[in-house]
This record gives structure tokens, C-alpha cells and sequence, in this order.
């Protein structure tokens, strides 16, 4: 195939729905059940007023009576039978390109996070979606291993993303850099590599998704994680990455737009763990964008900043205090499907 004909779309593109895998008794959130379970009541009801909402999950009578309790607009809504070993459906979710202007998701290999956790049932998840004829586009598997949240493109070939992450042992050990770049460039139509060195999070069991520190968005923006507290562990690794940021050109040779976004006071599990609250961690759905907050003062400055980057979007908040306990926020739990991918 020729690349010039496959395309990665940016999230901001036209979607059909949004993924998600309802969390169960047999996940990790079994003692926070139903604190994580109202976090994904509103996430239901937020999403089903823009576009529909495929719900995996494998008691579906359960999930239907969480959801009769809300404002929701059923119609939008559709269920699927599937087991998971847990949420976090943004990297074991499909991922769509456009092959000539055809929608066609690509089921990357999930090994949770370079083997640090059991994936068994979510590397299957996609398959089984398939099977119970949740796509119209084709599914095609690819050998190689890849999260969606490692990545994030701006729908003109450039694909912004951090070595950490795509470099690491145990995710795709035969591959190096160069022949991952051919991988993206002959299969999903990229020609402009943005490469982060810098950044991490506390608490991050993902090696650095880029989806936690930097965000693209529409006329080359980037918004990304910003840290200006010098006595924070994080400040030398963040300033490292601002200061390549701001090294990095658009295709046409010009610097990016950056929007560094605050940072949430920290946050502990109960043994004292840091967890890797950020604002980068949002979803974008057609005409709304859906942004993590944690009961902060930094919060109301993180929704203006996005709201800056969105002019035209509803800005949603959504408390993700909950959800950072399991050491990820609101767009790992999700994963968009763009245009033309559902019935």
C-alpha cells in the first residue's frame, strides 16, 4: 500500500461512538465499585448526547440498571457481552485509520503495559467485538504490540509520541526506532516524527503515555503537562520535555502553539504511593471535550486552558478522583471510533 493513501485521523475528527469497558467486582476496582461505577454514569450520560456509546462489559443486566437511574439517551447506547481483565480500553481498543478514505481499525497486540499486568481477556476484546458485529470497518490484527495511549496524531501525518513508551524491552524488543517509524510510516501514513525524551509521571504503570504529558490539538497546538514547583520530583523531567516541545517544528518548519496546563496539587493512594493526575488526559468527542478534574484549585485553570485550545467545544468536567486511585484518568478509559466505523 501506498502511505500516502492510509491516514491516522486526529481525535478531534468526526466520531460515530466511544468504547468503554464497565468495571466489575472482578477488576481492580472491586472495593471502590460504586464510587467508580457513578464516574462512569456521567461519562455515559456526558458521551450519549453527542454520539453512541459501545459498552463491553459481562454482566449487562447490572450495567443497565446503573444506567436506568440517569438522563441518558438510550438509543445511543449499545452493549456487548465480553469479559475483560480490567478498563482501561484506550490501549486494548482498536485503532482506526482511513485506507483511501475507508475506515479500518487495526487490533494492535495488548500485553498490559510491557507485561506488568494480565491481559489475556482484553487482547481478545477487540475480536470479540468484531465477532458480535459491533464494527462495520474491517478489523485487521497487526503483530506488533501497541497501546492507543502511546500514541496521539494530528490527522496530517505527524505522530507525536515518547520513547520511553515505543522503545521499551518489553513491548516490541526485535524493533528499533528506525523500523518503527517505517511500521507507522508504510501502515498508518505517517511522515513527521515528533520523539519525546522527557517526561514521566509518578505513579504511571504505562512507561510514559504520551496521553499523560502532551496532547495534540487543532492549529498545531500542543497542550501539555507543566510543572513550575522546583521542590517537585517531577520539575527537572517536565522542564527537559517543555524545552523539547519547544524545539519541535510543524511540517511546515514552524514552532508549535504551546498550552502548558497546571498541575493538580499531588495525590496519594493509602499507602502513601504518589498517582499520576494530569489534565492532558482528555477525551475529545464530537463537539464537546470531556476533561479529568480532582476537586482542585488548579481545576478551573486546566478547563479555561482547554476551553482555549477547543473555542468551539462544550468543556465537560469530570471528577476523576476516583479514577486515578487505579493510576490512570478519563481518557484511558476510553477510545474513540471515528467516522464510518459503526453500523
Amino acid at each position: 500500500m501506498n502511505h500516502t493513501q492510509i491516514r491516522l485521523p486526529a481525535e478531534w475528527e468526526k466520531q460515530d461512538g466511544v468504547l468503554l469497558s464497565w468495571p466489575s467486582t472482578n477488576s481492580d476496582w472491586s472495593e471502590i465499585l460504586e464510587q467508580i461505577e457513578h464516574v462512569y454514569r456521567q461519562l455515559v450520560q456526558q458521551i450519549s448526547r453527542f454520539e453512541k456509546v459501545l459498552i463491553v462489559g459481562s454482566d449487562i443486566s447490572h450495567i443497565k440498571q446503573q444506567l436506568t437511574q440517569e438522563h441518558i439517551c438510550y438509543d445511543n447506547i449499545h452493549y456487548y457481552d465480553i469479559q475483560t481483565n480490567d478498563t482501561w480500553t484506550r490501549d486494548c481498543g482498536p485503532i482506526t485509520l482511513y485506507c483511501d478514505g475507508i475506515a479500518t481499525l487495526y487490533d494492535f497486540g495488548f500485553n498490559g503495559w510491557g507485561l506488568k499486568f494480565a491481559a489475556n481477556e482484553d487482547n481478545q476484546m477487540n475480536q470479540r467485538l468484531a465477532s458480535q458485529s459491533a464494527f462495520i470497518a474491517p478489523l485487521i490484527t497487526q503483530s506488533m504490540i501497541m497501546e492507543g495511549g502511546s500514541i496521539e496524531s494530528d490527522g496530517r501525518g505527524t505522530l507525536l509520541t515518547t520513547s520511553e513508551c515505543l522503545l521499551s524491552r518489553n513491548r516490541n524488543p526485535h524493533l528499533n526506532k528506525e523500523q518503527l517509524e517505517q511500521f507507522f510510516t508504510s501502515h498508518m501514513g505517517i511522515d513527521h516524527f515528533l520523539w519525546l525524551d522527557h517526561g514521566y509521571l509518578a505513579g504511571d504503570d504505562t512507561d510514559s503515555h504520551i496521553d499523560t504529558l502532551a496532547r495534540l490539538c487543532p492549529n498545531d497546538t500542543i497542550a501539555y503537562v507543566s510543572c513550575d514547583d522546583q521542590t517537585d520530583e517531577h520539575y527537572l523531567s517536565l522542564k527537559a520535555m517543555e524545552q523539547q516541545l519547544s524545539m519541535f517544528r510543524t511540517t511546515d518548519g514552524h514552532p508549535y502553539n504551546l498550552l502548558p496546563l497546571p498541575w493538580p496539587q499531588a495525590q496519594f493512594d493509602d499507602d502513601g504511593n504518589r498517582l499520576p493526575a494530569t489534565y492532558a488526559n482528555f477525551l475529545i468527542i464530537n463537539g464537546a471535550v470531556l476533561v479529568p478534574t480532582y476537586a482542585d484549585p488548579a481545576d478551573t485553570i486546566a478547563l479555561k486552558i482547554i476551553q482555549s485550545a477547543f473555542p468551539e467545544h462544550e468543556i465537560i468536567a469530570i471528577n476523576c478522583s476516583t479514577v486515578i486511585i487505579q493510576h490512570g484518568s478519563l481518557h484511558c478509559l476510553t477510545m474513540q471510533l471515528p467516522q464510518g466505523t459503526l453500523q
